[in-house]
């Protein structure tokens, strides 16, 4: 590995890591960038979905997305054992070791004798895998392997970062909306309480009742009656 190389590619990573940045270009891009870097044959990357499930999201070559889609079709293979071990898994040749006979099979077809899987893991906290595969048996060299994991390490902050920052959005969201909600509620309940001669708590409690009986939302109410489409009788 050329040092001005890796430490490029690690520059380039983090460059990557903005609020808005491309999930996808950025997960294709460490797939090409570990087959650069490490000099594997080829890379892929399975990361979970919402549901816990994991996806295919990324891979340096057509042949091997469709390995990687033959080992969520049969949960067999190293991404796999990987992902729910949250541990390296390190096969240096397929053809002797005696795991995963299908994935053994399906890898020698298209040509690959050798893979490494890597977790993509913070603290416990396990979100995929990256896998590197190698056309001819052997070992990948320990510094390769620590390089690996740091690219993967680099990702899974970033996806990480990101699942937070939207999160955070949503939450942003969603206290917006109620405090809206509230405004809204507050102009219906004054609005009742004039029309109606009565107090606001009064006010409150048949406007919630109405709501209730109508199987409306509260504040869906509310707009109606400060838009005027919808009365509510005491």
């Amino acid at each position: 590995m050329a040092q001005p190389l890796l430490s490029d590619v690690f520059i380039e990573m983090a460059d990557t890591l903005v609020d808005d940045f491309d999930v996808l270009d950025f997960l294709h891009t460490l797939t090409e960038r570990c087959v650069e870097l490490l000099g594997v044959t080829a890379a892929g990357l399975m990361l979970t979905d919402g549901a816990g499930n994991l996806q295919v999201v990324a891979a340096s070559s057509e042949r091997t997305r469709l390995l990687e889609l033959f080992q969520l079709q049969t949960d067999e293979g190293p991404c796999v054992d990987c992902f729910h071990t949250g541990t390296a898994v390190s096969v240096d040749d397929l053809a002797t070791a005696g795991r995963w006979p299908r994935f053994t099979v399906a890898a020698s077809e298209v040509g690959f004798a050798a893979v490494h899987a890597l977790p993509m893991k913070l603290r416990t906290e396990v979100i995929g895998a990256l896998n590197l595969f190698e056309t001819a048996p052997g070992a990948l060299d320990r510094e390769k392997l620590r390089v690996g994991q740091a690219l993967a390490d680099i990702a899974t902050v970033g996806l990480l970062q990101q699942r937070a920052i939207h999160a955070r959005d949503v939450l942003t969201e969603q206290l917006q909306a109620a405090l809206n909600s509230r405004v809204l509620i507050e102009q219906a309940k004054g609005l009742l309480a004039e029309r109606l001669q009565i107090d606001v708590e009064q006010a409150f409690t048949i406007l919630r009742s109405a709501a209730r009986n109508r199987n409306r939302r509260l504040s869906d109410l509310a707009q109606a009656l400060v838009d005027g489409t919808e009365r509510v009788h005491a």
